[in-house]
């Protein structure tokens, strides 16, 4: 099982969402809170990109008004996601981008996007889980902090068969 992390990020020393805007523009790539008539789509699409787990806890957020969840799209194609508020408050993810379209920054801007409308929600800091493999990357993009002792992550007593 992958060592999992929990990092902390304040929301009010965040970057601005208009540092991706000539990547994701010269890409041709949209970043948007998906419409309740596209929740079959992004559910069939996060389960077949990731996990029957991670598409649980997207489920989850068509739940919330406004959604909270943001896609990445281009030429009408989902090629990533991210949640927030979905398997707990204030969390950040699940995460992912497709194989074709990682290392073009969308990761980074879905995961700002959804930085920036928990700020607009009212909160000072954000808690962002993940493989500990991922701390450098969720530090150098976010400021974000490990938090002690949270190396066994929101993710504990799990079911047998989950995949989140």
């Amino acid at each position: 099982m992958t060592q999992m992390l929990d990092r902390l990020v304040r929301l009010y020393d965040i970057p601005k969402l208009s540092q991706y805007d000539d990547t994701l523009t010269a890409n041709a790539i949209t970043i948007r809170r998906p419409r309740s008539y596209e929740k079959p789509q992004v559910l069939t699409w996060v389960r077949e990109h990731f996990s029957n787990g991670w598409m649980g806890e997207c489920d989850v957020t068509f739940g919330h008004q406004p959604i909270t969840t943001f896609i990445a799209t281009t030429g009408g194609e989902i090629i990533g996601f991210c949640a927030y508020e979905a398997t707990y408050r204030n969390f950040v993810g699940p995460v992912g981008v497709a194989d074709g379209f990682r290392g073009k920054k969308v990761g980074s801007a879905l995961v700002l996007h959804c930085l920036h409308a928990m700020a607009e929600m009212g909160y000072a800091y954000a808690v962002i889980g993940g493989p500990k493999e991922a701390a450098p990357f969720y530090a150098k993009e976010f400021g974000a902090v490990d938090i002690a002792g949270s190396d066994v992550g929101i993710y504990v007593d799990r079911l047998n068969g989950s995949d989140s």
